[in-house]
């Protein structure tokens, strides 16, 4: 009985090391392979479709060559609310039109100022606490 186990943990061992060396192999051949064909590529961009036009500054971006905008003095939630205080019983889409941004967006802007204490809903306008 004690022989069998010998040979088992034998065999296991010379199995796991012949798995060891075929994982060897195989990344050896892999990497010939992604050498001759140029690699492989994961999700995302294609290689070399990264643009690095210049932006006029001095810098190069990967943008595209566009600028990104900056947010003019504060947060939407702090523009949110300055139209609703200007405007008590506005409504949502009335605030994305003056806000310039999508409706969807705003509802969610507003949840968070409900939720804060900062404004209340009343119907389908918005009233400053």
């Amino acid at each position: 009985m004690a022989d069998d186990a010998g040979v088992l943990d034998k065999a296991r061992t010379l199995i796991e090391d012949r798995l060891k060396e075929l994982d060897d192999e195989r990344k050896r051949l892999e990497k010939a392979l992604g050498n001759l064909t140029g690699g492989r590529r994961g999700p995302g961009r294609p290689r070399g479709s990264r643009s690095t036009r210049s932006t006029g500054t001095g810098t190069r971006t990967s943008t595209g060559g566009r600028k990104r905008r900056r947010r003019r003095g504060g947060t939407r939630a702090d523009h949110a609310l300055k139209a609703v205080q200007a405007q008590p019983g506005i409504t949502a889409s009335e605030i994305a039109t003056k806000l310039k941004i999508k409706p969807n967006y705003v509802y969610r802007v507003m949840a968070g100022l409900v939720e804060d204490g900062k404004v209340t809903k009343k119907g389908r306008g918005y009233n400053a606490t």
